[in-house]
């Protein structure tokens, strides 16, 4: 089931082998199923949040560019994975080549780097917003919103390239079997014959300081944006600024929870967790996201929830008139 024989050389191998769910093989059509209805929900919702954005003129302000960006960033997220957890648990089309499987993980690394970042000039774009909001258009220009993306990717770059690259030169010589439905950096590490602590350590350093900074920044936009607001007179005012957040908050909490919690599972509880809970808790962290960001725009922000309903709508008459 998971391949043939492995070899024990200090070759590279050509090929890794992704075992899927450890210990829930019986469960993999299902989980194929959900993933599939999961990735096409994000596919679509997030390609309509950004045509929605790209087209209409009224969403030009700099937080609906980076939802746009944001949009983009879901679909790399759930595009590097998902296809291939699904063709494993339909299919059994385990075998992913060595340079595919850290491609993967290098663009898992750099889209979740890139996501926190956005998180963070999103919550910029809301304090300005709130707390400064004659100001707005002279500080958050176009050109600083191309600055801030640059910096956004030029620090995901800096920081994760040498996370797979540390991986990728290790000597491997045991199984290459990796207990895991993709190619998840502590999986694959453990596989090597030299010691994986460094390119652990270091996975663990880097993406403590880039999601650490940010929900630090964060944390402090948020509390001079709760002190403007509650420092409205009107109850109705309060509640209309609180609602220009909502949807960042969730996007936020859809993010940093399951990426906390799977953070803290793979390596406070690894010897206390199931092995198929982490890993399944990895997978939903991957996908979730993606899958659910479309959704909360298009709930919280009238503008693209309103255009996003007269697009269905003309979509819906434009078939109706054309078969008839």
């Amino acid at each position: 089931m998971l391949g043939p024989p492995y070899n024990h050389t200090m070759e590279t191998p050509a090929t890794f082998f992704l075992v899927g769910v450890p210990g829930l093989q019986s469960s993999h059509l299902w989980l194929a199923i959900s993933l599939s209805v999961m990735y096409t929900i994000a596919l679509l919702g997030n390609t309509l949040v950004m045509t929605i954005i790209w087209v209409d003129s009224t969403l030009q302000e700099l937080m609906y560019r980076f939802l746009c960006v944001l949009a983009a960033v879901d679909i790399v997220m759930a595009s590097s994975v998902v296809p291939k957890m699904v063709s494993i648990f339909f299919s059994g089309d385990n075998s992913i080549s060595f340079c595919a499987c850290f491609t993967q993980m290098y663009f898992i690394h750099a889209a979740t780097a890139v996501e926190t970042g956005l998180l963070l000039a999103m919550a910029f774009d809301r304090y300005v917003a709130i707390c400064k909001p004659l100001h707005y258009k002279r500080i958050l220009t176009p050109q600083v919103m191309l600055g801030m993306s640059v910096a956004i990717t030029i620090r995901a770059v800096i920081f994760m390239t040498p996370l797979s690259w540390m991986v990728s030169h290790l000597p491997f010589c045991g199984s290459n079997v990796v207990l895991h439905s993709y190619c998840e950096h502590i999986a694959v590490a453990k596989l090597t014959c030299a010691d994986p602590m460094p390119s652990c350590l270091y996975g663990l350093i880097a993406s403590s300081i880039i999601v650490g900074s940010d929900v630090v920044f964060i944390a402090a936009s948020y509390n001079l944006i709760l002190r403007v607001v509650f420092g409205l007179s009107s109850k109705n005012a309060q509640l209309k600024a609180l609602s220009t957040c909502g949807s960042h908050m969730g996007v936020m909490a859809l993010y940093y929870l399951p990426g906390m919690a799977s953070v803290y599972v793979a390596w406070l509880g690894k010897d206390t967790v199931p092995l198929h809970i982490q890993v399944l808790l990895a997978d939903l962290y991957l996908v979730i996201p993606s899958t659910l960001n479309p959704i909360i725009y298009r709930l919280r922000i009238k503008q693209i929830r309103e255009r996003a309903w007269s697009t269905l709508m003309h979509c819906l008459f434009y078939h109706s008139n054309v078969g008839s």
